[in-house]
């Protein structure tokens, strides 16, 4: 009786899946299903309607295309972070987390896919945001001048702390709806807590921009040119508070975190 003999097959000589092809699809992931293509279809008409319903009623000497921009990107600022909570909590409320970490088991890639992908996609949302601004624009009757503050402070940067923000609230809880709540609790009810009690309390007015990224963003967009030092440091410490950090534990929970 001759025993049979089993071969071991060999992978290590097999290539990795391109990091390039994980972004796209991550972004195909984001788009191809009726939920994605609805919210960031969405996304460019609110937009859109909210920048026709300001060229109309906005003061003559108030629609500029810095003016419009702003309102843009103030509408894409609160929905933008929500595409990309629901880019990372996909794979643990649909389930898909088995079937994506089975075929790239390197989880650090597939989350280095799904942020360059919520960029792309960010990236996109905002040239898209800078046409409706542009002709709500035209339809105002507006010039076409814009500062630099209003162009990178506030519509670049505001909107790239979105993304990153949206990121961390996502991987740190991996539950949609629950990362959805925490972010709108986070941008809207925080800042208006915190200016509340500022309002009673000079000592904690000067504190807020410490504690609080919100405000010191705030302060950020308000101030002009380059920001002084203190604003700095304050951005460094509230960001640390509150972007930093949830981001790193947020990705080492959801490294370590079992698919179900």
């Amino acid at each position: 009786m001759t025993a049979t003999s089993s071969e071991t097959l060999d992978v290590s000589g097999t290539p990795a899946v391109p990091f390039t092809r994980l972004v796209s699809v991550e972004v195909r992931k984001a788009l191809d299903t009726r939920a994605g293509r609805w919210f960031s279809g969405s996304i460019v008409l609110l937009s859109l309607a909210v920048v026709v319903i300001y060229a109309f009623a906005a003061p003559e000497d108030s629609r500029d295309f810095g003016d419009v921009i702003a309102v843009a990107g103030g509408v894409l600022g609160y929905f933008l972070p929500i595409l990309l909570i629901l880019m990372v909590t996909s794979e643990w409320s649909q389930r898909t987390g088995l079937t994506t970490f089975t075929l790239e088991p390197h989880r650090g890639r597939v989350v280095g896919a799904k942020l360059c992908g919520g960029l792309l996609l960010g990236a996109g949302l905002i040239v898209i945001a800078m046409a409706v601004a542009a002709i709500g624009t035209v339809i105002g009757g507006g010039d076409w001048s814009i500062t630099a503050d209003v162009l990178v402070k506030g519509f670049l940067v505001a909107n790239l702390i979105g993304i990153l923000t949206g990121f961390a609230i996502g991987m740190l809880l991996m539950n949609s709806p629950a990362a959805i709540v925490a972010y709108f609790i986070y941008s809207l009810v925080l800042p208006i807590a915190v200016g509340i009690l500022g309002s009673f309390q000079e000592w904690f007015a000067d504190l807020a921009p410490w504690i609080e990224f919100n405000t010191a963003q705030g302060l950020m967009f308000q101030d002009e040119g380059a920001p002084s030092g203190e604003l700095l440091a304050q951005l460094l410490v509230s960001g640390t508070i509150w972007l930093v950090v949830p981001f790193l534990l947020g990705l080492l929970r959801l490294l370590r975190a079992e698919p179900k």
